[in-house]
């Protein structure tokens, strides 16, 4: 009796002991969000638990016939290198992933399923394996080896009780995975549209939903490509692995899978390319590509692009549903992008078809009423010269004439110059624009002052051609609706930045009423937009206008 009080007073320590062992691993297994984190806390603690030498974790994959990740404790990094692979699942590892119940062994070797070990393994003998479900269907598996004396029924019991435990880790742990990636999903989108209203760079819109496709899926290539002539696509937008080397390569729509997405306008997830006849495996090698997802870009029902995405960056390449969605979410965002692209593009090109078109209205106008006329009034004096009846009269014909065709010249000269006047090539920006305020004074009557401060540098040739023609406009808009007797136009340069002030004193306006269009204020906001100034305004009725323009200098 004394015996047996004692061995019940020794395992009754012991028993307090593993029990405040596995209630000590759960909390710490609890207490880790990052799954990775959670994986190896389990590990460790299975072996803490039952006194195991070895232990390890494998999670199955998506297919149920294999494991994706295997987290281990016991062996030292080098021995794992002269190791190899880790396990897939074969022998008695893919026993449990097959039937997930509980196997103890006293020793593997002697079990027939048992495949042997790889070349470096360490010996192990006695084996515990105990499944991990969640919601009844099997997450991995526990498994432990090399405990002196064997495993017990009390150790399947401990490991089973961790196993629940780790189990509502894991799933803590997915889900505060999924959670933080929710979060981070929605602030790549936020920051695209914010992009979108604020970026009309097409090329920076598309790279951005790219990148940002990209780091949210852990792909390890995303490409967008949009249609061109020729029946081909062009990939415009490129993030991951050789972007650069893909980025403006064109590829038959006809004869590839993103050509027949674009076509059906349908996504489609490919987990294996080889295995998929529409993909063409030659563009599969170009961008070694194993997996694939193919989003079509679609506006109020019409494609626009296609989104790609190549071989998630795990064991596992293949994209999940969840992938798929993201990426359609990003493909939307990407859509409107290249809409209002185009939408900006064209309506850019309508209104420079619009200017040339007045433009080229005023000059015929001009060439008729003037240049015409004035061509007409030599042929009536070469006419006189021809009737002259004496020396007296030939030479007063002669005179005529010659006033006629110099006229005549200073008004071609005039219209060369406001087409593209030859001083701004070669001599730059104040020297031009004193030749327009000395000509347009002398035309219009207009006291037109001009006080220029730039320096020696001269700007670029954008940046001097855009500020001429605007303060040509204004000069016109002021000799047409201000009626003003003195313009003061100052230029000058302010650190990076180059402003012109123009002022009247004409009759103003009210900024509210008056159309802009019909004040060509329009057409300059946009032409100092695309240097990435601005246009500024003031005006009331009857104090005349003030007109500020300042672009970069640099």
């Amino acid at each position: 009796m004394a015996r047996e009080a004692e061995a019940i007073i020794e395992i009754v320590p012991e028993r307090s002991r593993r029990l405040r062992a596995l209630v000590e691993a759960g909390i710490a297994v609890s207490s880790e969000l990052a799954i990775e984190a959670v994986l190896q806390r389990i590990v460790e603690a299975a072996a803490e638990v039952t006194g195991a030498k070895y232990a390890a974790l494998g999670v199955i994959d998506r297919s149920g016939q294999a494991l994706e990740r295997f987290v281990t404790t016991g062996i030292p990094i080098e021995e794992h290198e002269h190791i190899g692979e880790l396990p897939r699942g074969r022998g008695i590892l893919g026993v449990l992933i097959h039937d997930a119940h509980t196997l103890r062994l006293d020793d593997i070797s002697d079990d027939p399923r048992s495949v042997g070990f790889p070349p470096n393994h360490p010996p192990m003998h006695s084996f515990l394996g105990v499944p991990i479900l969640l919601r009844g269907v099997a997450f991995g598996n526990l498994y432990l080896t090399e405990k002196e004396g064997g495993f017990t029924e009390e150790d399947e019991e401990l490991v089973s009780l961790l196993a629940t435990q780790a189990a509502v880790a894991v799933e803590n742990a997915r889900l505060y995975e999924s959670a933080t990636r929710w979060s981070r999903q929605l602030e790549l989108l936020n920051g695209i549209g914010t992009a979108l209203i604020g970026e009309l760079d097409i090329d920076r819109l598309l790279g951005l939903v790219a990148a940002s496709l990209r780091d949210l899926i852990d792909a390890r290539l995303v490409l967008i490509a949009l249609p061109v002539a020729g029946g081909m696509l062009r990939i415009e937008a490129a993030a991951g692995e050789e972007s650069t080397e893909h980025t403006g390569w064109s590829f038959p729509q006809a004869t590839s899978k993103a050509g027949r997405v674009f076509e059906r306008g349908r996504s489609e997830r490919v987990d294996e390319l080889l295995d998929d006849p529409e993909v063409d495996q030659d563009s599969a090698r170009r961008f070694r590509a194993r997996t694939g997802i193919f989003v079509p870009l679609v506006v109020r029902g019409l494609p626009t692009g296609v989104l790609v995405a190549h071989d998630k960056a795990s064991e596992d390449p293949r994209f999940g549903d969840d992938d798929l969605r993201i990426a359609e979410q990003f493909a939307t965002r990407a859509a409107v992008a290249v809409n209002l692209s185009q939408r900006v593009a064209s309506d850019s090109l309508r209104r420079v078809v619009q200017g040339q078109e007045l433009e080229r209205r005023r000059l015929a106008r001009e060439l008729h009423d003037e240049t015409g006329q004035a061509l007409t009034s030599i042929l009536l004096g070469l006419k006189s010269v021809e009737e002259a009846k004496d020396d007296h009269a030939l030479r007063g014909a002669a005179r005529g004439l010659r006033e006629l065709v110099v006229a005549t010249l200073q008004d071609v000269r005039r219209l060369a110059v406001e087409l593209r006047p030859k001083a701004l090539d070669d001599f730059g920006l104040v020297a031009a624009l004193e030749r327009l305020v000395e000509t347009f004074g002398e035309r219009s009557g207009l006291d037109v002052q001009l006080e220029a401060q730039l320096g020696d540098l001269r700007l670029a040739g954008e940046t001097e051609t855009t500020l001429y023609r605007i303060v040509q406009e204004a000069l016109t808009n002021i000799v047409k609706h201000a009626h003003a007797k003195t313009v003061s136009i100052i230029l000058v340069r302010r650190g990076n930045f180059v402003s012109v002030l123009i002022e009247d004193d004409g009759s103003g306006f009210s900024p509210g009423e008056a159309r802009e269009e019909g004040l060509g204020l329009v057409g300059m906001r946009e032409r100092v937009a695309l240097i990435g100034g601005k246009v500024t305004i003031e005006s009331s009725p009857g104090a005349g206008t003030t007109l500020a323009v300042e672009v970069p200098g640099a």
